[in-house]
C-alpha cells in the first residue's frame, strides 16, 4: 500500500501543479501539488527501503542458508458426507 499510495500522491500532485488552472482565494493549488509530490516521493523512498529491509531479514544471503533444502508436504482430507 505504501508504494501504490505514494505513486497516487505523486500523480495527484503533478496534476494539481501542471494541469489545473484554478484559483482559490488564499490557497495556491500549485503549492499544494508540490507538497503532495514531495510527500509522495518521501513515502516511495520509505516503502522501497522497507521492502529491501524485509527481504534481507526473510532471505539472508548466508552460505549455510543457501544449501539448506526444506520440503513442505500438505495433506488435505475431504470431510465425510
Amino acid at each position: 500500500m505504501t508504494i501504490a499510495g505514494s505513486i497516487v500522491l505523486i500523480m495527484l500532485g503533478a496534476i494539481l501543479t501542471w494541469a489545473v488552472e484554478f484559483d482559490l482565494a488564499g490557497l495556491d493549488i500549485n503549492i499544494v501539488g508540490v507538497i503532495l509530490m514531495i510527500g509522495g516521493i518521501a513515502m516511495l523512498l520509505f516503502g522501497l527501503y522497507r521492502v529491501r529491509v524485509t527481504r534481507e531479514i526473510v532471505h539472508p544471503a548466508s552460505p549455510e542458508r543457501a544449501r539448506e533444502t526444506v520440503y513442505e508436504e500438505r495433506r488435505y482430507v475431504d470431510p465425510e458426507v
